[in-house]
């Protein structure tokens, strides 16, 4: 059977839908949807607010969290009233947060943290972000102020999950975010950096396949053999949990 593959979405009101009837929705791009399937998985939404999250674990073979808005500083006691903060979403937060322990405690369900994912991934497990790349001076080489994507480099750590994946030391990824880990969270190896030393890439220590990216791989994945080789390799991943749980 083909692998089911949970997405989490964007919150009630956190992205506008245009042109739709109703003011609400939880949404995720088809850009996730789509490397999914064309790794021979079956994904799902997962929309936020769900009661009891930890019972999405035995019915999915993975789970993706995906990007979206800032998390809030007051999860790893940083600036909440800085001026580069977006929006936040306490209430995503708080339930990704919780499904982030749940998976980990879980134990070998594999999981793929994109963008704002890895940063969920990083608080969850007790480290801390910048709130804007802006501080260090390095923010423009992560996200384009006009055109938002960015083409970026990064280095791919040697002997890494990732590394087994691509088979590369550098890739060239797209890039779209003004924040990045400050503090290594725990239980996390780096997998990946970029030019100016922000982490790029993490992967849970012992764990079977549970790996975050900083950057969008599904954005150029359609046209990029690199970046849906990582959606194969978790789809990969994914199958072969059925077989053990």
């Amino acid at each position: 059977m083909k692998p089911v593959i949970g997405i989490t979405t964007y919150d009630r009101n956190e992205k506008p839908v245009i042109n739709q009837a109703f003011d609400q929705h939880f949404a995720s791009p088809a850009l996730y949807t789509d490397a999914i399937r064309r790794a021979g998985g079956v994904p799902v939404l997962l929309p936020t607010g769900e009661e009891f999250p930890e019972r999405w674990l035995s019915a999915l073979d993975g789970i993706v969290l995906t990007g979206g808005a800032d998390i809030c500083p007051s999860h790893y006691s940083g600036n909440t009233d800085h001026p580069a903060m977006g929006a936040v979403h306490q209430m995503r937060d708080t339930a990704e947060m919780a499904l982030t322990r749940d998976l980990l405690a879980h134990g070998a369900l594999p999981a793929l943290f994109i963008c704002r994912g890895m940063q969920v991934l990083n608080v969850t497990l007790g480290g801390a972000l910048y709130e804007d790349l802006g501080d260090i001076g390095t923010g423009d080489i992560h996200k384009s102020p006009e055109t938002y994507w960015v083409r970026q480099p990064v280095d791919v750590t040697s002997g890494s999950q990732l590394d087994l994946i691509v088979k590369k030391s550098t890739l060239t990824t797209m890039s779209g975010h003004h924040q990045g880990i400050k503090t290594l969270g725990q239980k996390l190896s780096i997998a990946a950096v970029a030019s100016d030393g922000i982490v790029e890439a993490v992967e849970v220590n012992g764990h079977p396949f549970a790996l975050g990216v900083q950057w969008h791989p599904e954005a150029s994945a359609a046209t990029d053999p690199d970046q849906q080789a990582i959606f194969d390799a978790f789809v990969i991943a994914a199958r072969g949990s059925q077989t053990t749980e």
